[in-house]
């Protein structure tokens, strides 16, 4: 299954934190990273702290929706993430933004990422190594960008 991966952080080297995350994604059972976007830099939404550093990875995995979802986790907590409250700063956060065409909505997990279509520090990742990608529910990502076009959000790598 192709599934989108919204990689960012904010605490600690933030790159390097990234960078790290594409590593491990890679090293995960029945996965392929298919392509990574450049790294991108935003200020806080919703948040607080220094600026993060955003990527996008788009994998293939052989895992369940709910099991991709652990394995993230996992990866997060491997790289110290704390959740002392909702959106605080992070040294990594790792969201499935979309699992297919799939369309997901149980406790754990929302698919697509209930706020993918409203975040810069998402679509511009996205939209660099997947310009037509549709969201399913929502409609083709090249009609949100103007919607977040005041957000600030630098390539940098």
């Amino acid at each position: 299954m192709i599934a989108w991966i919204g990689i960012g952080a904010n605490l600690g080297d933030a790159q390097a934190n990234v960078l790290d995350a594409v590593r491990r994604l890679a090293l995960l059972d029945g996965t392929m990273v298919v392509e990574t976007s450049g790294l991108y830099r935003t200020a806080p939404i919703d948040s607080s702290g220094p600026d993060y550093v955003n990527a996008v990875a788009c994998i293939d995995t052989s895992f369940d929706p709910h099991e991709l979802l652990a394995a993230l986790q996992a990866i997060e907590l491997a790289h110290g993430r704390e959740r002392p409250y909702r959106n605080a700063p992070r040294t990594l956060d790792l969201d499935l933004l979309l699992y297919g065409d799939q369309l997901i909505d149980t406790e754990s997990l929302s698919v697509p990422h209930p706020r993918m279509h409203e975040r810069a520090f998402v679509l511009a990742p996205l939209a660099e190594i997947a310009p037509d990608l549709v969201i399913p529910g929502r409609g083709p990502i090249h009609d949100f960008l103007p919607l977040i076009a005041r957000q600030g959000v630098d390539k940098i790598a």
